[in-house]
């Protein structure tokens, strides 16, 4: 005879939790199976339950793991038939049966692992997008009553199903409404990212890829932009010198005549960005790319409020991110990729505070100006690229100074900013013609014809005959 019940490590994991095992005694034998079920607390595991309920139903989790649970309880028995009938059965042979089955590897713990790999490296902006979908993911699972998301369990069918959850899905930026369609594409190619990195890893079947044949696109969205006379109205702004806002007034405008140069590098700009021959020169953090601008008499007039004798060549440009911090002495793109995690952290939520900061008081700006579009730092680089291409500069041009990989995205990020050949179509459709002149009355005076009707009362015969003549030759 043999018997199955389950229990607990009573050894935290290095996660700080606690693992249930699946116990197998035969003839006085025993072996332990480890579960994927980890618990928080001792406490939420019940070894003397009645009926399948290990797992306590304060988990958050109880019906799905239990469930589980119960699934391969039900396994482990008929195994043991089965090895039984054959006479080959023992604690040993059956638990190496168990762990020989095929179990599909854990979806969810490979993209929680990835998503950690990218923390590390530093990647917070695409960290925070990866958790959310993991926190959706989990959602999903939780209502499908799912244990896991495995790999197997990646389907054409599954993607649908998660596409109309998602359609569901609060937004939590704008209560009372729902996610955007972008924002769900978002979510899905990242899901699309983690699947195909699966793939690489060997972890999936390259034939297994659900997104060969499910397919996803967002709507178009108009992007905002500032015209000439709105950016002219933001610099007329009387306001005063030394205060936050005047301040911001100030980055914006920089951002703006350096060709809409990113938030989060002009507040990490330094006077070494600065050469002797009045240029910006900095690389990109997006992308790495350098960029060289001339830099006009404007974005100059600006330099001169912040410039001292006592200003050092590696201090920070702009009063934004403190010269005394720790991060500070990692002056070059290619020393803050050598910064420890921890330490890349701090300046992420540092520069992400002072660009929350600025977008704060543009909104103040915006108002003064009476301008109702939602204006932010990002905006400069919207109404650069919009005036460039009214002023009549090329897409090609206009793509180099933006530091676009390919005229495809500069194309993309112009595309409801162009609208010349639509007005041009519009004028010549209705450009209004002139009315054929009538011989009629025109505020009861005479036409021309009954004037020179009247005129000709007046002649004889011979004169009549000599216009008449004059006008044939």
């Amino acid at each position: 005879m043999a018997s199955f019940r389950f229990e607990l490590n009573g050894r935290p994991t290095k996660n700080k939790t606690y693992v249930v095992y699946l116990r197998i005694t035969v003839a006085g034998k025993r072996k332990l199976i480890k579960t994927s079920i980890e618990v928080s607390r001792p406490s939420d595991f019940n070894a003397k339950c009645k009926g399948d309920n290990w797992i306590r139903s304060n988990v958050p989790d109880s019906k799905a793991w239990n469930a589980y649970l119960a699934d391969l309880l039900a396994k482990a028995k008929d195994k043991y038939k089965e090895l039984d009938k054959e006479g080959e059965v023992s604690s040993v042979s059956l638990a190496n049966e168990m762990n020989t089955e095929y179990v599909s590897p854990s979806f969810l713990a490979f993209a929680k692992e990835r998503t950690q790999m990218i923390y590390d490296n530093g990647g917070w902006r695409n960290w925070r997008k990866y958790c959310g979908l993991i926190n959706k993911l989990d959602a999903f699972r939780k209502k499908r009553r799912m244990h896991d998301i495995t790999i197997d369990d990646l389907t054409v069918d599954f993607l649908t199903k998660f596409d109309t959850f998602l359609h569901k899905w609060e937004n939590e930026k704008e209560p009372g409404k729902l996610l955007h369609p972008n924002t769900i594409e978002v979510q899905l190619k990242i899901l699309k990212t983690l699947v195909h990195r699966a793939i690489e890893v060997e972890l999936m079947e390259p034939a297994k890829d659900p997104f060969l044949r499910f397919k996803y696109k967002g709507v178009k969205t108009t992007k905002e932009k500032l015209t000439e006379a709105e950016m002219n109205r933001i610099i007329a702004l009387d306001l005063e010198v030394g205060s936050l806002i005047w301040h911001c007034k100030n980055y914006f405008l920089f951002s703006f005549y350096c060709a809409g140069i990113r938030a989060a590098d002009l507040i990490q700009l330094r006077w070494r960005n600065i050469t002797e021959d009045g240029r910006l020169h900095y690389q990109m953090g997006k992308n790495h790319k350098d960029r060289d601008l001339l830099l006009v008499e404007q974005a100059l007039e600006i330099l001169s409020y912040y410039h001292n004798d006592k200003v050092r060549p590696d201090d920070y440009i702009f009063p934004l991110l403190s010269n005394d911090a720790p991060y500070a002495k990692f002056v070059t793109l290619a020393d803050r990729d050598r910064m420890k995690p921890e330490l890349r952290h701090v300046l992420y939520q540092d520069v992400s505070a002072k660009n929350a900061l600025i977008n704060k008081y543009l909104k103040k700006i915006a108002e003064k100006a009476e301008i109702t579009t939602k204006v932010s730092m990002h905006m400069s680089r919207h109404a650069f690229a919009h005036i460039a291409l009214e002023s009549g500069v090329e897409s090609s041009a206009i793509k180099d100074i933006l530091g676009h990989s390919n005229l495809a995205t500069t194309e993309r990020y112009m595309g409801s900013f162009d609208t010349s050949k639509t007005d041009g179509t519009i004028l010549s459709l209705f450009k209004k013609k002139e009315t054929p002149k009538e011989d009629t009355k025109l505020n009861g005076e005479l036409s021309k014809t009954e004037q020179a009707i009247e005129l000709l009362k007046e002649l004889s015969p011979e004169q009549i005959m000599a216009v008449i003549s004059a006008i044939n030759k």
